[in-house]
């Protein structure tokens, strides 16, 4: 997510909220269970990543929007994964920022731990890892650093990502995830590219999207008559519900199409009783896409305790 200023000037702007592991939210999408684990939630001037949310703007949306920006105006932006328990299939949906190279967002080491607490059986249960895309804050704890190597943090998993996205990203690697994040799983023959609408199982699937990278997807979740859906990158605020022609400018690789998809998918979504879930959303991180008088808006979710 570059925008052209020096490495300084973007650090002065973020600050980092660590959340309590007492905060964690899980939800039932029915037989499936989806857990929020957070890498870290950050604050971030809405003009480096969407230089069209202006204040007057965001002042215009409702106060719905408040859980998602400071009082200042400054977006809340959540890094965090979705482990997805579908029967005995235990998937994780992207892996973060990472926490052992330079990156333009800060990453947590301390995510592993969080990371390890919340699978059923550790990081040796993962049977699949779910890559939206391949921006360095999506793969960068799909392995991790022992001594001179790139290790999987999954040892068991198979990691999937769409033809395209992996074609385009070996074509052009501007955020050089190959080499750290990538490359290490298709060496051992664990990477699988596959279709954009690929059935991981019953209940789970890829959904296309593609606008913010080439071959984007979200993640489908259907199971006893509900449905979710994993946003990925195709939403990075609930704000973009409200104004889906506002894009990430400094990220999006086709602005046009990346606004086309949003519109698709509010279409689809809105009065619905899917389950919204925001790859970039802090909390609550879900809820539904609602239509009043006032237009398209967001209505977060706290889910009750799932045992």
């Amino acid at each position: 997510m570059p925008d052209g200023r020096s490495s300084a000037e973007q650090r002065v702007e973020r600050v980092v909220h660590h959340e309590d592991p007492a905060d964690a939210l899980r939800w039932r999408v029915g037989d499936v269970t989806v857990t929020r684990v957070p890498e870290g939630v950050i604050e971030i001037s809405p003009r480096w990543l969407m230089p069209d949310l202006t204040r007057e703007l965001l002042a215009g949306v409702g106060d719905w929007v408040e859980s998602y920006f400071t009082a200042e105006g400054r977006m809340l932006l959540s890094m965090h994964s979705f482990v997805v328990e579908s029967g005995d299939l235990v998937v994780v949906v992207d892996t973060c920022v990472g926490g052992h190279t330079p990156r333009p967002l800060p990453g947590d080491d301390g995510f592993g731990t969080r990371l390890e607490q919340a699978l059923p059986g550790g990081v040796e249960s993962v049977d699949v890892v779910v890559c939206t895309h391949l921006h360095f804050d999506h793969v960068g704890w799909n392995t991790r650093r022992v001594g001179d190597a790139w290790v999987p943090t999954f040892p068991n998993a198979r990691y999937l990502v769409s033809e395209e996205e992996l074609r385009a990203t070996r074509a052009d690697d501007g955020m050089e995830v190959m080499e750290p994040s990538v490359t290490p799983r298709a060496e051992r023959g664990l990477l699988d590219a596959v279709a954009p609408d690929h059935h991981i199982d019953g209940c789970v699937r890829l959904v296309p999207s593609a606008g913010h990278s080439p071959g984007h997807v979200c993640v489908e979740i259907e199971s006893a008559g509900e449905r979710a859906l994993i946003t990925g990158d195709s939403f990075h605020t609930p704000v973009q519900f409200a104004h889906p022609e506002i894009s990430a400018t400094y990220a999006d690789f086709d602005p046009a199409a990346a606004t086309t998809t949003r519109e698709r998918l509010i279409d689809e979504l809105r009065d619905s009783a899917t389950l919204v879930f925001g790859t970039h959303f802090a909390p609550p991180t879900a809820g539904h896409v609602r239509r009043s008088a006032g237009g398209t808006w967001f209505e977060g979710w706290v889910p009750d305790p799932v045992s």
